[in-house]
C-alpha cells in the first residue's frame, strides 16, 4: 500500500502526513489564537523544538518568522 501511494503521489506517506501537518500549523499560526506551545501540543509534537525544526525543514522559515510575515503584510 505504501509503495502504491508513493508511486502515485511521488512522496512517501510519512512525507505527505508531515506536509499536511505543516499546512495545519500554518493555519493555526495565522489565526493567532494559540501559542506555539499550544500548537505543538494540539498537533501531537513532543516539544516546541521538534515542531519548530520540522516547520523550518519544510518551509525554510521558523514558525515565529512565519507568524511575523503575516503582520508585515498588513497595510499601514
Amino acid at each position: 500500500m505504501a509503495t502504491l501511494f508513493s508511486e502515485s503521489t511521488g512522496v512517501t506517506i510519512e512525507r505527505s502526513i508531515i506536509r499536511h501537518k505543516m499546512e495545519r500549523v500554518k493555519e493555526l499560526l495565522l489565526y493567532d489564537e494559540l501559542s506555539l506551545t499550544e500548537i505543538a501540543a494540539k498537533m501531537n509534537y513532543s516539544s516546541v523544538a521538534h515542531l519548530s525544526g520540522q516547520f523550518k525543514k519544510e518551509t525554510g522559515l521558523t514558525p515565529t518568522f512565519f507568524k511575523q510575515l503575516k503582520h508585515k503584510k498588513r497595510p499601514v
